[in-house]
């Protein structure tokens, strides 16, 4: 690979980073290529794009993105691959549902809306953290409850007053 390469190569893996809020660097080394095939398809499918880099080349370019990803360099060892998503819990969900039939991929860090994960026992955390979406309708629910609880005690209260004032009605003639 030339220098003008490498160069581009960092310049567009560092654009990468700047633009996106998730990432996360797994080893998928010992994966055969019917696995690896396997692995890339069912990225496709969740639109996750997975990339394998060179350490070295990942290095500068996250030296050269906007966010400090210092934390991350000590995990930039033999092989990596890295993961880009939209949303923040679609890659350890993929990537704990890969495992149940493969031993790859590890995953060696995230860095997940603004925080670093380090090693692959988050790879739980990871996957239960709830995304933008599912944090949005969360709170539209928690909006709307006490709404729907006013209603229903409005809606019952009116027609107890409708049953009293039919009863006084009653007493009257």
């Amino acid at each position: 690979m030339t220098r003008e390469q490498k160069t581009a190569v960092i310049d567009e893996l560092a654009g990468r980073l700047n633009e996106t809020n998730h990432f996360y660097l797994a080893d998928i080394s010992t994966l055969n290529a019917g696995d690896t095939s396997a692995l890339r398809r069912k990225c496709h499918e969740n639109n996750i794009q997975l990339l394998v880099v060179k350490n070295t080349l990942l290095k500068k370019a996250m030296e050269k993105a906007d966010v400090k990803y210092d934390e991350l360099f000590g995990v930039l060892k033999d092989s990596t691959s890295i993961i880009f998503s939209e949303v923040g819990n679609i890659p350890a969900k993929l990537i704990k549902e890969f495992r149940k039939m493969h031993d790859r991929p590890v995953l060696k860090a995230a860095y997940v809306e603004e925080g670093f994960y380090i090693g692959d026992e988050m790879l739980d955390t990871l996957a239960s953290l709830k995304s933008k979406d599912e944090l949005v309708a969360d709170i539209i629910a928690l909006l709307q409850s006490p709404v729907k609880t006013v209603i229903s005690q409005l809606q019952s209260g009116g027609q107890t007053l409708t049953g009293v004032l039919k009863t006084l009605s009653e007493k009257e003639n």
